[in-house]
């Protein structure tokens, strides 16, 4: 069992005070350029996911969405380090990634940071340390980062990921499980929504 508590923990964004929390459980909403927003963990996202890497049944979201303006920082929640790096090219994939390790009260978990720029993952290494507070990523503009709006996805796994990838969203059926295997991120970013 983790403790979540033995830790005060960074947090990953830097956010305002208010920040709007979307509810894309009715399909996506329009935005402003720049504009801070959160997107839900555990949400169902109908008619949202419709590339063919989700194969028209993935729509229930493993993470918490961060979004801002291009270029936003990205920091270490805590100390660890790089576990996996990488490029998803498919259209509505994550584009740049960065994966890392920590231990949280004798537990390996990892973070995957997901939708950066191209600059995120120049000069990393597996096995580079990172420390808690340290830039270690940005947001990517859409033609490097999916496709998708400039964001940060942020997803805990605790099963040691084969690459820079784990499922950012799951189908129905996988629901129970995904809720198991992807804690809720708010758990070390915080009460943010």
């Amino acid at each position: 069992m983790i403790d979540w508590n033995i830790d005060d923990f960074h947090p990953v964004v830097n956010l305002p005070k208010k920040c709007t929390v979307l509810d894309l459980s009715g399909g996506l909403w329009a935005l402003k350029d720049g504009e801070k927003y959160i997107g839900k963990y555990n949400e169902v996202r109908p008619n949202m996911y419709n590339t063919a890497i989700f194969g028209g049944v993935r729509n229930i979201h493993m993470g918490v969405d961060i979004g801002g303006p291009v270029g936003t920082p990205c920091m270490a929640f805590t100390d660890g380090e790089i576990s996996h790096f990488g490029y998803n090219s498919e259209p509505g994939d994550y584009g740049h990634v960065i994966i890392t390790k920590h231990n949280i009260s004798g537990t390996t978990v990892w973070a995957l940071y997901g939708h950066l720029d191209s600059t995120s993952v120049k000069d990393k290494s597996i096995g580079q340390t990172v420390n808690k507070g340290e830039v270690i990523a940005w947001f990517g503009a859409r033609y490097e980062n999916g496709g998708w709006e400039p964001h940060l996805h942020f997803q805990l796994s605790l099963l040691e990921p084969e690459t820079h990838d784990l499922p950012g969203v799951v189908a129905p059926e996988d629901r129970a499980q995904a809720l198991l295997d992807y804690p809720d991120p708010r758990l070390v970013l915080g009460p943010i929504y």
